[in-house]
């Protein structure tokens, strides 16, 4: 899929958290193929995907090994992405779990892991990079939350109410920051089938019927995010901050 130009974005310092696989590793690409200077973390080791991501589009890519549910680790992460490519100008929190858990299941141990997955090293990664976007002058954060905490779903409290509270953090980020030039937004992506979720959760009659919720009745995939996290992230979204983009296909509102 040919991709819009967002000559901004060329040479840009971009941190991703989770840019190793699913959306993450899409969005790894996409601001890769714009020119900018891509570094990503994740537990898993991404050394690979950086030199294949890098071979094709040019660009430099960097791979940090990082769990970020580690404070530490996630403020080190950050600063060797600002030393190899230049003060972060673009922060994309992306990382995520969606393990699906019943409410009555759920230990205060599972709690603080998943909201430290799902929420806190989102306000932990922005806290790491904010300073150095507004002395630069200005930059952007996007933060993927997701559709699931406005369609009241059943299954996962703890995601639902990180990614609610991703939006709650998003706007008063962006209130703070705003006026030292930082733009902070978030994106809501619908069902977009990576490979894990065809693997644990996808089931023909659960798709189907979801599909059928969309106005766009088509599959989701990882590149579909790539565009709107772009848009986001670029000056063509300059006056737009403190705000949820949705890519559903068309549910939240109309299904």
């Amino acid at each position: 899929m040919e991709m819009t130009r967002f000559a901004d974005l060329e040479g840009a310092s971009v941190l991703i958290t989770g840019g190793g696989s699913g959306i993450g590793a899409a969005l790894t690409e996409g601001f890769a193929s714009q020119g900018a200077r891509v570094a990503f973390v994740g537990r898993r080791d991404g050394s690979a995907f950086a030199r294949e991501v890098a071979d094709r589009t040019g660009a430099s890519v960097r791979y940090i090994r990082c769990d970020v549910t580690d404070v530490a680790a996630l403020r080190a992460a950050a600063a060797e992405a600002a030393e190899a490519h230049g003060p972060v100008s673009v922060l994309v929190a992306n990382a995520a779990d969606d393990d699906r858990h019943a409410t009555a299941d759920v230990t205060p141990e599972y709690w603080d892991r998943n909201q430290a997955v799902n929420l806190r090293h989102y306000f932990f990664a922005a806290q790491a990079v904010l300073p150095g976007m507004a002395e630069a002058g200005g930059g952007a954060v996007v933060m993927l939350s997701s559709i699931s905490y406005m369609m009241g779903l059943g299954d996962y409290p703890s995601y639902m109410a990180a990614n609610a509270g991703i939006v709650g953090l998003t706007r008063a980020l962006a209130r703070e920051w705003g006026p030292r030039g930082v733009r902070v937004n978030a994106l809501a992506p619908g069902w977009v089938l990576t490979e894990k979720q065809r693997e644990m959760w996808v089931t023909p009659e659960g798709l189907a019927a979801h599909l059928a919720r969309q106005c766009i009745p088509r599959e989701l995939e990882p590149a579909d995010m790539v565009g709107p996290a772009l848009f986001l992230a670029s000056r063509a979204s300059r006056a737009v901050t403190s705000q949820v983009l949705v890519a559903d296909g068309g549910v939240v509102v109309t299904g």
